[in-house]
């Protein structure tokens, strides 16, 4: 006992010297190494490993794509898991300044440096890997540290550094498997942000000789089979999907390298047809496939587009659209496969606007196909607005000549055309959902099958008593007791949570009472007097001016946009758009072939002075920037001539100019001090006359406004025309870069006005009210339920950045449905969860904006754009 006491004493004092991080003793260095090894080093890269682990789970591949070498990191992800860096960083601080004679000192600087390049603190990050390859002892440290380097290089597309590290690195020697393993990954990765396709390939490659871990080996081979099926090496393809399937990979990326090898090795080159289509169907019947039967639809429809087969590849893209499919991507490539064959077969523009717009919501904005439909949608959104707005208001002035009794008659049908309509979506669903197999001919029997005579299993039965009661009642809500003046006495407390749940179960599916409109609805809309009908004849005409002008330059459609100029120019034959649509239909007419020169006989004879007539009289000017050059030069000669007050030669140069140089950016400048001069030489009529003609044609709103002041100060309500003069620009741009820069105007604001675009609602909270707001996701679903039941509207929330949590509500199909959703919101949303400042602060923004906001992470910078445009 003596002798285990004494051994306790001498060893106290042993362990409290070790304890030091100053003295370099052997029992100090072994205390040291141990405890920041195996406590704050493992613990912190533990922390950072679970995150890595929670970024490869939440991200969804896209196997339409070849895969990411790195799984992306989302901010939302790393926003939301913030409290792992944190504890992380806290580690290997707490090591280093503990244990500061510890050999592990580097590597918890390592972990300090991946803190910070999660945390997207690229600078710290990168002062923290130069350090190491600088100052530490540990050469395969140093080389992971330059390898991690290289990959922030990469992020940032600071090339020139990432080729100095490759450089740096390909000089070292005795470079370990692991890091050689990481190296070869980040070059692939590199190469990948070139473009350059045989060096990630070769990159990949070379990476799979060192590394034994067989989910890495899988995925990189799945990359490398997919990189080389798109050039065209079918055999190699072959081989490494049958690669990527070992390892034990998820189904989802085990499935696609089957169903690929057997595209590569089968499928594309098989001349038996009905082989190929059976193959698909024994997929689509798998059970295993249960949540990927969209993507076997989708497969099979791009087979039978290749067969020609048009029909049937839009019929399984329709049921493939409507398969619950566990990738909201897939979705938007179907959908996307859809608006395509409108476009490219159907010629029907409408359809593939609304395809695509179903396609953007199921697209991420850092997805590729997002940019490109976003690029697309924006002319097919202006063509929707302007054909809808044509066969709406052409219809309503229509039926306003008729009699009341023709009138009601005409609600009448179509109230009746549309209950014939839903029963027919009605039966539809009950044929799909009826089988007449024996087995649920026997379930039918024992009163468990389908049985059509229960009522509430019988949809075009239900469908058919929804419209009676619509007949009879109206559009009520549905509820039970509705006849009662008080119907919160007649429903006891036990059928509250049930009556929840059904609501719950239904709040998908779109009220019947909410599609078949009301007589009276119908007839509301007609217009009933002079200036109704005024106002709509009004859009009728711009409509029919966009929709050529739309069809000819964007779609290049000249038949189509002669049938819409020429009857802008019939029903509307004093249109301020006359000699624009004149020298459209010239275009037209000249590229199909056609009478040309009436156009042109026509803009000399009604319109001898426009910008119009003198292109088509001078079809071998100069265009381009020569011509801004030049136009440019010429207003600078006459707007010195026209404050030096010699009108008539300013007046002669303006001309000549327009004459030579017909529509270029400046044209509008020029017609303006045109205009100026008009109002030293001509008479006041003449002015005020070619003011007014301005005002309506000019898309410039500066000009535009200064336009309206000059009208104004001829009215004597302002002051005299010279001090108006004087905010005119002087000058154009002409030095050299200027003079190649695009013909699009710079804007001031990143920001772009598109109401026709697909808005969406927003609620911006900070993150401790956010934490707080538990409640508000529920309270924006109940309020939904009973202002927007059929809207499908949907809710959501992320982190912007770390200011700011969102919550969103979508889609609305453009601006004006997004407004009157707010308002709604202002007038009846009611929770706990924000306040009204909170509410009054909520605002809307169009799907292209919103990818610029989630880039640019300013609150305040929208905030602007959106008082301006939208209040």
């Amino acid at each position: 006992m003596k002798t285990q006491f004494a051994c306790i004493i001498l060893f106290l004092p042993l362990l409290f010297s070790a304890c030091s991080s100053e003295k370099n003793t052997f029992t100090n260095r072994l205390y040291h190494n141990t405890t920041s090894r195996y406590n704050a080093y493992y613990l912190s890269n533990q922390k950072i490993q679970e995150l890595e682990n929670i970024i490869k789970k939440n991200h969804k591949e896209d196997f339409s794509q070849v895969l990411p070498v790195f799984y992306p990191i989302d901010s939302a992800t790393i926003d939301q898991h913030r409290a792992l860096l944190k504890d992380a960083r806290e580690l290997s601080s707490k090591a280093i300044d503990w244990h500061r004679i510890s050999k592990w000192v580097d590597d918890n600087y390592y972990l300090i440096g991946m803190v910070d390049y999660y945390q997207a603190d690229f600078d710290d990050a990168i002062n923290t890997f130069k350090y190491l390859n600088v100052n530490s002892k540990d050469r395969n440290l140093r080389h992971r540290s330059l390898i991690q380097l290289m990959r922030i290089f990469i992020d940032l597309k600071s090339y020139d550094d990432v080729v100095f590290v490759i450089d740096y690195l390909s000089k070292e020697s005795r470079i370990n498997k692991e890091n050689r393993f990481h190296l070869f990954k980040t070059l692939a990765y590199y190469y990948d942000s070139q473009q350059d396709v045989e060096g990630k390939i070769g990159a990949l490659d070379r990476a799979l000789n060192y590394t034994k871990d067989k989910k890495e080996k899988s995925r990189i081979n799945f990359i490398l089979a997919q990189l080389y099926q798109r050039e065209g090496l079918d055999a190699q393809a072959y081989n490494l999907y049958n690669e990527a399937q070992k390892g034990n990979p998820p189904y989802e990326r085990s499935f696609f390298a089957q169903l690929y090898a057997q595209q590569v090795a089968e499928l594309n080159r098989s001349k038996d047809v009905r082989k190929v289509r059976s193959y698909y169907d024994d997929l689509y019947k798998d059970s295993k496939n249960k949540e990927l039967k969209d993507v076997v639809l989708y497969e099979k429809a791009l087979f039978e587009l290749k067969q020609d087969e048009k029909e049937e590849a839009v019929n399984l893209l329709i049921r493939a659209a409507q398969e619950q499919g566990n990738n909201p991507i897939q979705k938007g490539y179907i959908y996307q496969k859809l608006a395509e064959i409108s476009l490219d077969f159907d010629k029907d523009y409408r359809a593939a606007k609304y395809y695509l717009d179903s396609a953007l919501m199921n697209f991420r904005p850092i997805d590729p196909a997002f940019n490109q439909i976003q690029a697309q949608k924006g002319i097919l959104d202006d063509y929707v607005t302007h054909f809808e707005t044509i066969s709406k208001n052409d219809s309503l002035i229509r039926i306003s000549k008729l009699s009341p009794e023709e009138q009601e008659l005409i609600a009448t049908n179509f109230i009746k055309s549309e209950e014939e309509r839903l029963m027919r979506e009605a039966a539809a669903k009950e044929k799909s959902k009826s089988n007449s197999g024996i087995f649920d001919n026997l379930l039918a029997f024992g009163g468990r099958g389908s049985g059509e005579s229960f009522y509430f299993d019988n949809a075009v039965a239900m469908q058919q008593g929804a419209i009676d009661f619509t007949r009879n009642w109206g559009n009520r809500p549905l509820q039970d007791n509705w006849r009662r003046s008080n119907q919160s006495f007649a429903t006891s407390s036990g059928e509250v949570e049930e009556e929840r749940e059904i609501a719950e179960e239904e709040s998908n599916e779109e009220s019947i009472f909410e599609q078949i409109p009301t007589k009276e609805s119908l007839l509301s809309q007609i217009p009933n007097s002079e200036e109704d009908v005024n106002r709509l004849n009004n859009q009728l005409e711009i409509a029919y001016f966009e929709l050529g002008k739309l069809l000819f330059f964007d779609f290049k459609e000249p038949e189509l946009s002669i049938d819409n100029l020429e009857s802008l120019i019939t029903s509307y034959p004093n249109t301020i758009k006359k000699p624009e649509a004149y020298y459209i239909l010239y275009l037209a007419q000249k590229e199909r072939g056609g009478n040309a020169e009436l156009y042109s006989q026509r803009l000399n004879r009604e319109f001898p002075e426009s910008p119009f007539t003198f292109s088509v009289n001078n079809p071998d000017r100069v265009s381009g920037n020569r011509a801004y050059i030049a136009s440019s030069n010429q207003y600078k000669i006459a707007y010195e001539l026209y404050q030096n007050r010699n009108y008539t030669e300013a007046r002669k140069i303006l001309r000549s100019t327009l004459e030579e140089y017909p529509l270029t950016r400046n044209t509008d400048k020029l017609l303006l001090l045109d205009v100026m001069i008009s109002g030293k030489l001509d008479d006041r009529d003449r002015y005020k006359t070619r003011l007014e003609t301005y005002i309506q044609n000019t898309e410039n709103p500066e000009l535009l406004k200064m336009a309206r002041n000059m009208l104004i100060a001829l009215t004597g309500e302002k002051p005299e025309i010279e001090k108006v003069a004087e905010e005119l620009p002087t000058e154009a741009k002409t030095d050299t870069e200027a003079d190649l820069e695009d013909d699009e105007e710079v804007e001031e604001s990143p920001y772009k006005e598109n109401p026709n675009q697909t808005h969406i609602f927003v609620i911006v909270l900070e993150p401790e009210k956010s934490r707080d707001a538990k409640s508000l996701l529920g309270d924006l679903e109940s309020f939904h339920n009973a202002n927007f039941s059929n809207s499908r509207l949907r809710t959501g929330n992320m982190n912007l950045n770390r200011e700011n949590a969102i919550y969103i509500v979508s889609p609305f199909n453009n601006a004006e449905k997004a407004l009157e959703y707010r308002n709604k919101f202002m007038e009846s949303f009611t929770t706990e969860s924000i306040s009204g400042e909170d509410k009054a602060n909520s605002f809307l923004i169009s799907i292209e904006n919103f990818q610029e906001l989630n880039k640019r992470k300013n609150i305040e910078e929208y905030r602007n754009f959106y008082k301006k445009t939208y209040k």
